[in-house]
């Protein structure tokens, strides 16, 4: 898969051997759209306000980290958010809630990781009404809906649409899949109601809606084995290091930790991939670090030299500010 998110960045060789299947892609997206758009597919309204957090491209842009962010946002001001994803790479499709003791196999990786770190209901569904309908009827306290990476899951009617960007890699080479990266094409990207750019922008923001910068900061490092215990960056220093990311961008980690004065060899994973326990082991490592993403399916087989990195979404309170005002017209 790695080759292919390469080839999506550029146009190669391969771009007009799969355009036409991009071109039938297209097709498909744009009709089941229209058919939305007319009420020849119905649409859901919850009782509650929803708010999409999503992407017009596959692949990691930081969806999670802001979800969190925005549900302590909305929480500090009074409500009580309620999040529901699709939950990647779990067997069942049946909705079901998600705690801090789930199995990442049975809910997903981002949904157990959101779990972990709110204190929020989280459900996962493959159809995103249902989840939302399902946690509701648990949580009837719930006064909002934060959907992760519900941008094309149009059946979920939404107060309120974010799109997230990877500044570092943009839109690719701007093709819909499988010759480029896009789920749909670039001029979905006018009709949200906010832009995100995780990191920089790469002329993202030259656009008509409304858009926020995004970066993610580093908190702290702490054992996976012992979350208790946590270390200093200077812990790592003149050790042997070696770090793992299994993340949309797994560059971006590595960067970040680069930029943190950490020397080490660098393990790239496809993103969402189920790590076994000989993915993080290091003959003559003294320490792994790793991502809270990749952390919460490695916990099984840790050792004390398994470490993670916890990151945070760093945004203007602004961005909290227009969704409250857009919610608030909802009620």
């Amino acid at each position: 898969m790695q080759w292919l998110e390469r080839h999506w960045q550029s146009v190669t060789p391969l771009t007009p051997v799969l355009y036409p299947l991009s071109l039938l892609f297209g097709l498909v997206v744009a009709t089941r759209r229209f058919f939305y758009r007319h009420g020849w597919l119905a649409r859901v309204r919850l009782p509650v306000p929803v708010v999409i957090v999503g992407n017009v491209s596959v692949g990691g842009t930081g969806k999670t980290p802001l979800v969190l962010w925005l549900a302590g946002f909305l929480a500090e001001r009074g409500m009580r958010p309620g999040i529901v994803s699709r939950g990647y790479g779990r067997g069942a499709t049946a909705p079901r809630p998600v705690d801090a003791t789930s199995r990442p196999e049975d809910c997903g990786d981002e949904p157990a990781l959101i779990a972990q770190r709110g204190d929020f209901p989280v459900w996962v569904g493959a159809d995103r009404v249902r989840a939302a309908q399902a946690l509701l009827a648990a949580h009837p306290e719930c006064d909002v809906i934060l959907a992760d990476d519900g941008l094309q899951h149009y059946r979920l009617e939404r107060d309120v649409e974010i799109s997230v960007v990877d500044g570092a890699r943009g839109l690719g080479n701007g093709l819909l899949l499988p010759a480029g990266p896009l789920r749909e094409p670039d001029s979905r990207l006018a009709e949200v109601d906010i832009l995100v750019v995780n990191g920089p922008g790469l002329g993202l923001k030259a656009r008509s809606v409304t858009a926020f910068d995004m970066a993610l900061k580093p908190r702290m490092f702490y054992n996976l084995l012992n979350p208790q215990h946590r270390g200093a960056t200077e812990m790592f220093q003149n050790r042997a290091v070696h770090a793992v990311a299994g993340i949309g961008n797994p560059q971006r980690f590595f960067e970040l930790l680069q930029r943190m004065g950490l020397t080490f060899a660098a393990h790239p994973f496809p993103d969402h991939h189920a790590f076994q326990a000989a993915d993080i082991q290091f003959p003559g490592a003294d320490f792994v670090v790793m991502t809270e993403k990749d952390a919460v399916k490695c916990r099984q087989f840790a050792t004390e030299q398994h470490w993670v990195l916890r990151v945070d979404a760093e945004l203007d309170a602004a961005l909290g500010d227009r969704i409250l005002k857009k919610l608030e017209r909802r009620a």
